[in-house]
């Protein structure tokens, strides 16, 4: 009876547990995210607010690792060529996933093909915020006629070539037929810092960057770029409500993992990152950041990256922005 009762517990076992008693369980080891941007950013905000409890669930220490650059594809290029053993993973933005093959010829990776879905993380729009002692407006029509009125436009910041707020703030030009000058940044960190210095009159910033400083009255959000208010800063109109009908820029994060990675530790890695975005005190953490938890299946996550990819593709050739080559 208890040779059949053993048999049983083994055929019961989670997916991601090997069946032979040779193998060791995964993880074993720390398990690394790679964020491509620098702290303090909206995609280190939530990588760090999830860390915690995901070292709980996975049983071994999380450890983040930024690597800057190239609008998040210098960290998706290492991990694409990571070894598929799910110690290191990605936590990616719009731009590395679904921007990036439309603005460099010379990609050394393939979204598509070289990395693994894993599952969504979080959604929501961007916000442009302004210094007010800098540029003095206080509505989103001020914005306008100040671009309009001034040699050269105005400025603004992204966290890089190809991010979520570059494609925000282009698609706003476009709409809007505002002079516009983009500055990327190597994340949306290092842009804000810039912002609060004095150094950059506005930026297209994440949620999570932009509502702290907001909140803290250092800063004026002049509009929100998703289809409906940010929870965060509810006060705060969006863009299509400020006479841009239709105009929508949604900025998400996700993870990922190397192409080759076995589906058990895929589902491992799915199956705990999702009960952490769920968790209460996590799934409130990234709230009050301005971000809204959307954990998915790795199937979701595949089908969402495909629609971006080819959402944004369009947007970005209809808007002129060169490839680089």
């Amino acid at each position: 009876m208890r040779i059949i009762a053993l048999a049983a517990a083994f055929s019961c076992a989670a997916p991601w547990v090997s069946g032979n008693a040779s193998a060791q369980a995964y993880p074993a080891r720390p398990v690394t995210i790679i964020v491509g941007f620098a702290p303090g950013g909206g995609t280190d905000t939530v990588a760090r607010a999830m860390q915690r409890k995901l070292s709980e669930l996975l049983g071994q220490p999380v450890v983040i690792d930024n690597r800057a650059g190239a609008g998040g594809t210098i960290a998706a290029d290492i991990v694409a060529k990571a070894q598929p053993d799910g110690y290191t993973i990605l936590l990616a933005t719009i731009a590395a996933l679904a921007v990036a093959p439309h603005l460099n010829s010379r990609l050394p990776y393939s979204p598509l093909r070289d990395l693994a879905p894993v599952s969504m993380a979080t959604e929501s729009g961007n916000v442009l915020v302004v210094n007010p002692s800098v540029l003095p407006a206080k509505t989103l029509a001020d914005y306008v006629k100040l671009a309009n009125s001034r040699p050269g436009g105005v400025a603004y910041g992204t966290s890089g070539v190809g991010s979520a707020g570059h494609l925000a703030g282009e698609l706003f030009r476009l709409t809007a037929h505002a002079s516009l000058v983009h500055v990327p940044y190597k994340g949306g960190g290092p842009a804000m810092s810039d912002l609060l210095g004095g150094q950059i009159p506005s930026v297209f910033a994440s949620a999570a960057t932009a509502t702290p400083q907001v909140q803290q009255g250092r800063l004026v959000a002049l509009g929100t770029t998703g289809s409906k208010r940010s929870a965060a800063l509810p006060n705060v109109p969006t863009i299509a409500e400020q006479g841009y009908p239709g105009y929508q820029a949604t900025n998400w994060y996700a993870y990922v993992a190397p192409a080759r990675v076995p589906k058990n530790i895929i589902a491992r890695l799915n199956h705990d990152i999702v009960a952490t975005l769920k968790d209460p005190a996590t799934h409130a953490a990234i709230l009050k950041q301005g971000e809204e938890p959307t954990p998915s299946t790795p199937e979701e996550l595949a089908k969402h990256i495909k629609s971006e990819y080819d959402t944004w593709g369009k947007v970005i050739r209809d808007a002129g922005i060169p490839k680089e080559q």
